[in-house]
């Protein structure tokens, strides 16, 4: 669905910047395949109301996205529309090997991810306008700049339905299974972002169901997302907040200590969030590490190799997860 109105868009613009003069709503029909369609095509009831409808919002995306469409009345009275090149044309880019340096890097992380074809020819169109920057295999054109190589790995179906629901703020439903749940349950959600962290993508929004603000892992939804018609019913806050809605909900933000006994020779990134760590004796320590909301979740994943001390809650808590587990 996405790729099609992408598709659609492109040549409603390409038709707007390739005429020599103003395209009435009835000649840009004709010109589109895509319009042709609507509703059965011409001449079928409601048709020409579904074709007002998606022309409308059309052409409201592409205003939004920056070009320069004039409305106009033709010699026959008719209201008509241009695009006009003058208009829609870029400003030279110019950049400094330091952004320069930060556009080719950005464009490395998303090599795994579904944006590795759009980041590669955004890349291209710089370099064919005379920017000096390297493909993704290629080397540093400023020396040191790409020292560091990170990648972003999306394997989740989710990713992309998603990622276009935040950019247009399309309300999407999901089933969604919890750690600790034996099955999944649907849940409807305006997603406000999503975020990376500690290798697991997370979608923060506001869940209806729940009046409130939530997070959700993307490796724990089920089957497809499915988009809903529809405005926002909440505020969206602002991507600071966001970010901390899903570092507080992936266990970053510590509100207090646990205590843990780790085998040793395991667990080092749980070593590394230590505060203190103590030889237990018969090949384990014993940890303090911050804790915080999710810190269960976590410790599950290094199964047999952690034992909780206390709190109790949180003891109790990656028992209940390891039982929902086991029952599958």
């Amino acid at each position: 669905m996405a790729i099609a109105k992408a598709e659609r868009l492109m040549n409603l613009a390409l038709c707007l910047l390739g005429a020599r003069r103003p395209l009435t709503k009835r000649e840009l029909r004709a010109s589109i395949e895509a319009y042709l369609e609507v509703g059965g095509g011409p001449g079928r009831a409601g048709s020409e109301d579904a074709f007002n409808r998606m022309f409308e919002r059309d052409k409201d995306d592409l205003r939004e996205l920056g070009m320069v469409i004039e409305t106009v009345e033709n010699l026959d009275g008719e209201i008509a529309y241009q695009a006009r090149r003058d208009s829609n044309r870029l400003p030279p880019i110019t950049l400094d090997a330091e952004e320069a340096a930060a556009l080719t890097l950005a464009a490395k992380v998303w090599q795994q991810a579904r944006l590795a074809g759009a980041a590669s020819g955004a890349l291209q169109k710089l370099r064919a306008a005379g920017m000096p920057l390297a493909d993704a295999d290629e080397g540093d054109p400023y020396g040191g700049h790409s020292a560091l190589e990170p990648r972003i790995p999306v394997h989740e179906a989710a990713f992309e339905p998603l990622m276009l629901a935040c950019r247009d703020r399309r309300p999407v439903t999901f089933a969604y299974r919890k750690s600790n749940a034996a099955r999944s349950e649907t849940r409807h959600v305006e997603p406000w972002t999503l975020e990376c962290w500690r290798g697991h993508w997370y979608l923060a929004g506001f869940d209806r169901d729940r009046g409130a603000e939530r997070v959700f892992r993307l490796s724990r939804i089920t089957g497809p997302v499915r988009s809903r018609a529809g405005a926002y019913t909440a505020e969206v806050p602002d991507h600071v907040t966001v970010r901390e809605t899903v570092e507080r909900w992936a266990g970053e933000i510590a509100t207090a200590t646990a205590r843990i006994r780790l085998r040793q020779g395991a667990g080092y990134p749980l070593r590394a969030r230590a505060v203190e760590v103590r030889d237990a004796g018969d090949g384990w320590d014993e940890l303090e590490i911050p804790y915080g909301h999710g810190l269960d979740a976590w410790l599950v994943e290094f199964g047999p190799d952690v034992v909780v001390l206390e709190p109790a809650e949180l003891r109790a808590d990656v028992i209940d997860r390891l039982r929902a587990v086991a029952k599958g």
